[in-house]
């Protein structure tokens, strides 16, 4: 009998197909399309010159034209530098969705320094961590009392040299009245009048004409400092250079060049609820915004109420969020009286998108809610969803223009898997980060030979070009030798008419080593069901290794700072548990 053929592997230097993905781009999209590299603050500059007088901003009453907004950057970028601010100096954003943060980011870019931004819920061991790792000497953040009294108190011992505080009555269409309501609701704190604290209307309190430091190589020039969430140890800076971020938003553009485009230059209005220190928030909600001439309008949070109202009367084009938003969006009572057919381009990422989430909201919408995948480290483009396919429920979409996909090998790390296998994704393209803030280390464990960046996430390719996100490489369980994915029981729990939402961990198991165990909150006046009815659900959805050992079901599940699912304070929480169990035996 003749030997059958064996699927050849590719090895690290050998590609392991051409583009399969190119066959599902839309008419009009290309993959080799010309990505154009340039400072990002041309971003605003190119704008403010074709679309001088419409408005880039909407803020409680007050709207932003773009040559107004680019002149507050000038002005900005002086007093910067005034501050001392030029090429090697970082200043950091801590700071709500106003448009501080705006004015801000292209100020410190102007100046020719380096941004650093901050999460508000960072706890302050980690905010010390971040000022004194990646050398912040100048930081902007606002009166209010979430923000103020942390960095106030880092001020002493920290090598931050000098706090500028805005407030937010400042940026809005009626500063005297918000800023008496704001203090009367003691929503605002005293900020002291020292040589260590400047006034933001004091920063830009000039005549804009700033110093302009030509950038020899955009493609080792850092813009933007992003420090990465990761569930253990300290945050890692991720260097995103003036290349990296221009080329992602010029990434994101292409993925709307269709015949007809899906975006229309200067005509689009973006809701901007992300938290703009998140990276999908700066690149798509702000830099993608702002290339198009759209008026972003912003708040300042996430509250379904406003959300829906302004969906509807302020006709929203475009809503990038993450996946809750979206549910919240769907569960609100107004929306189903709500018009929202204004919205054609609706982007999900963050974390991984349910099939029941996005088949509700095109249901609720009449637009595709498309789901993209990419990280920090990426800037964070990487997929993204043609709408004129046929959906392929569970996957986030095609490599992007200009970005090659490989899935490695997650037992020997050298060799690629075929079409359709499992690996660990790997990427390249100008989006992918310089590397790790001063981490040559860590930045060398992530690099392939020849050149791909290993993410840690595991999924597969079809054949198509399709690409499908598994799990994290560190979330997969191990339960009884199996590999287990908690995306897999999550999509299935999905499916339950009574859960809103659902995460999945592994906890020990002396049997099987670990046991998937279901974190979730229902919808509301939905009935509860016991662990023993969920299983008979899911019997015929899931495995038998695949079968949750336990349930929880919580009024609310924790999130991160950009409103994701969070399991890390789940794995804490079963660690103590399990810590304190065993010290009692």
């Amino acid at each position: 009998m003749s030997e059958q053929p064996r699927v050849k592997q590719a090895s690290i230097d050998q590609p392991l197909v051409d583009q399969p993905w190119i066959k599902s781009y839309p008419p009009g999209v290309r993959w080799d399309a010309d990505i154009p590299l340039l400072p990002v603050q041309q971003i605003l500059e190119d704008a403010a010159e074709t679309w001088p007088n419409n408005s880039a901003v909407d803020f409680m009453g007050r709207k932003i034209t773009y040559r107004e907004l680019n002149d507050l950057a000038n002005r900005a970028a002086l007093g910067f530098q005034k501050l001392g601010v030029k090429p090697g100096v970082h200043v950091g954003l801590y700071l709500a969705n106003t448009p501080h943060y705006l004015i801000s980011l292209f100020g410190v870019l102007k100046a020719g320094g380096t941004l650093v931004n901050y999460s508000p819920l960072d706890a302050e061991k980690v905010l010390e961590h971040k000022i004194d790792d990646s050398e912040t000497d100048f930081l902007v953040t606002l009166d209010l009392p979430t923000l103020y009294p942390q960095m106030g108190r880092l001020l002493g011992h920290t090598r931050l040299k000098k706090l500028i505080v805005g407030n937010i009555a400042e940026m809005t269409g009626q500063p005297e009245a918000v800023a008496a309501q704001m203090r009367a609701a003691k929503q605002v704190v005293d900020v002291p009048a020292d040589d260590k604290h400047l006034t933001f209307q004091a920063l830009l309190d000039n005549d804009g004409i700033y110093r302009s430091y030509p950038i020899a190589d955009l493609t080792d020039a850092i813009a933007v400092l992003q420090y990465t969430g990761g569930t253990t140890g300290l945050p890692k800076g991720a260097m995103l250079t003036h290349a990296n971020l221009s080329a992602a938003t010029h990434q994101c553009l292409e993925t709307t060049r269709t015949d007809p485009p899906v975006l229309e230059l200067g005509k689009e209005r973006v809701l901007a609820v992300l938290p703009p220190f998140h990276i999908y928030a700066l690149t798509v909600n702000m830099l993608l915004g702002i290339r198009i001439g759209a008026e972003l309008v912003l708040h300042t949070r996430f509250d379904a109420d406003a959300i829906v109202r302004d969906l509807s009367e302020k006709k929203i084009t475009a809503f990038p969020g993450v996946p809750t938003m979206f549910v919240a969006v769907i569960n609100h009572p107004a929306s189903a009286t709500a018009d929202l057919s204004s919205l054609k381009w609706c982007n999900s990422g963050g974390a991984p998108l349910p099939l029941e989430v996005q088949q509700n909201f095109e249901k609720l919408t009449g637009c595709n809610l498309a789901e993209g995948w990419g990280m920090t480290e990426t800037s964070p483009t990487g997929t993204f969803t043609p709408t004129v396919n046929t959906p392929r429920p569970g996957s986030c979409g095609v490599p992007s223009p200009g970005i090659t996909i490989k899935f490695l090998n997650v037992d020997d790390h050298k060799t690629y898997v075929p079409l359709g296998e499992r690996g660990e994704l790997c990427i390249r393209g100008a989006n992918v980060m310089k590397g790790y803030w001063k981490r040559a280390d860590a930045t060398a464990a992530i690099m392939t030979e020849d050149g791909f960046m290993r993410t840690g996430d595991v999924g597969y390719m079809d054949a198509d070009g399709y690409v499908y996100i598994v799990d994290r490489t560190k979330d997969m369980l191990l339960c009884g030798g199996f590999n287990v994915y908690p995306r897999t029981i999550e999509e299935a729990i999905y499916q339950h008419p009574s859960v809103e939402e659902v995460s999945v961990i592994g906890v020990r198991d002396d049997y099987r080593g670990q046991s998937p165990k279901a974190f979730i909150k229902l919808k509301n006046g939905a009935t509860a069901f016991t662990l023993d009815e969920l299983k008979a659900f899911l019997k015929d959805k899931l495995g038998k290794h695949e079968m949750i050992g336990a349930m929880d079901i919580r009024p609310e599940l924790p999130k991160t700072a950009v409103g994701k699912l969070s399991k890390k304070e789940l794995y804490d929480e079963e660690e103590r548990k399990a810590a304190s169990v065993k010290g009692a035996a």
